[in-house]
């Protein structure tokens, strides 16, 4: 080999390496003529591909849970089962904040669940669904449809709240779906009865407006069909939308047969 093409394929080597500068004074008894040289073919040489070092991976910031998407929990046999195991719950990063897992409140056999989007400060704290300001307001509407909370199911799309009550994240709600899931297989009720956005899109996985979403039951199962309405959080602070909300109750009180007061 030529001394010209074996400094062409000792560059390309370096060249390889990542080496882009060479000092004088390497090359030996004649390495102004070489490094020269070396320049000159380096500049004629066909551009080929160096290997880029692969990037390094993200570390996953401190505390995050990412399940593993073949993860399913256990197919419960008993709402007492789901709970145990809800209790312990460690799918998402809600668990290192939490105070207390909210499973879920009213009568195994409903035919009538309300699910909303999480819990909030006052449902963390007693562990308990919809027991603040707008537990209080929903207790009203139950009545107002002739109803009592101890003869309907209560639950959220989230069990455990999230930091500030921000919304929820869709990693959070995908860790927490096969639990809500399992929950309305063994209730079986006949109306799910989503309050507010986030608890209507989640369940019927779609991205439609909750304005669009009204006024008419979306099918969900062989057993259940769902009505939407707005979360009753919205309502304390809209009071306008109450009209709107009865009228929903109304629509679902008469899929299932109850008396619609007069006026």
């Amino acid at each position: 080999m030529s001394r010209r093409r074996e400094l062409a394929e000792q560059l390309r080597i370096w060249a390889r390496l990542g080496v882009t500068y060479l000092p004088r004074g390497s090359g030996g008894e004649t390495e102004g003529n070489a490094t020269e040289a070396a320049v000159r073919i380096d500049s004629s040489m066909p551009d080929e591909p160096v290997p880029s070092p692969a990037p390094k991976p993200a570390e996953p910031a401190a505390g995050f849970f990412t399940p593993a998407p073949e993860e399913e929990p256990p197919p419960w046999d008993s709402l007492e089962d789901y709970r145990r195991d809800a209790l312990a719950c460690t799918r998402c990063s809600l668990a290192e904040s939490r105070n207390s897992v909210v499973f879920g409140d009213g009568d195994p056999h409903a035919a009538l669940m309300f699910v909303g989007e999480a819990p909030g400060a006052e449902e963390d704290k007693q562990g308990l669904p919809f027991v603040g300001r707008a537990g209080k307001l929903l207790d009203k509407m139950i009545i107002a449809m002739g109803l009592k909370r101890e003869t309907v199911y209560i639950g959220n799309v989230l069990k455990c709240r999230p930091p500030n009550n921000r919304d929820p994240l869709p990693h959070e709600a995908a860790a927490c779906r096969p639990y809500l899931e399992t929950q309305i297989r063994l209730i079986k009720p006949r109306i799910i009865c989503c309050l507010g956005r986030h608890a209507a899109t989640r369940l019927l996985d779609t991205k439609q407006s909750l304005k669009r979403l009204r006024g008419r039951f979306h099918p969900y199962n062989e057993h259940t069909r769902v009505a939407v309405t707005y979360h009753p959080a919205y309502c304390l602070r809209n009071p306008a939308a109450k009209r709107d909300v009865w009228e929903d109750l109304q629509l679902v009180m008469a899929e299932l047969g109850l008396e619609i007061p007069d006026g």
